[in-house]
């Protein structure tokens, strides 16, 4: 009997971890639009920069929407779906931000957190996914 409660303790707490998980992962990529969004305003609009600036609050907005998606997901494979977008938004995002950093010459501290944020968050979603593939 005691076995079995070691197991149920264990098994709540397991659960309670992939869940403050997911709900950190989407509250990281909420704040990682909401600080893309501000870095877009400071930025210069002039006509040449409004694509890439318009391409960059497309695909970072995206890593989270994709992300709340998949929690409406009909099938695990749609889920997975969710979140393979969610990843290629989040390489195309650092795609746009290498350009900003590179061709604009806005390479200023935003431009790195934002830049290491979504390294960072794209590590996750890629881990999530090996996890979820049964490839770990």
């Amino acid at each position: 009997m005691v076995v079995s409660m070691k197991s149920q303790k264990s098994k709540v707490k397991s659960q309670n971890s992939k869940s403050k998980f997911k709900t950190d992962l989407r509250e990281r990529c909420y704040y990682l639009s909401l600080k893309v969004i501000k870095l877009i305003e400071t930025i210069d609009t002039r006509r040449v920069y409004l694509s890439i600036l318009d391409q960059l609050l497309r695909s970072a907005t995206s890593i989270g929407a994709n992300i709340i998606e998949a929690k409406s997901a009909s099938s695990k494979r749609d889920f997975i779906n969710f979140y393979q977008i969610s990843l290629k938004s989040a390489n195309e995002t650092k795609y746009w931000l290498c350009l900003i950093r590179d061709g604009l010459g806005f390479n200023n501290e935003v431009v790195r957190f934002v830049m290491k944020e979504v390294d960072e968050i794209a590590n996750i979603i890629a881990a999530s996914l090996l996890t979820m593939k049964n490839k770990r």
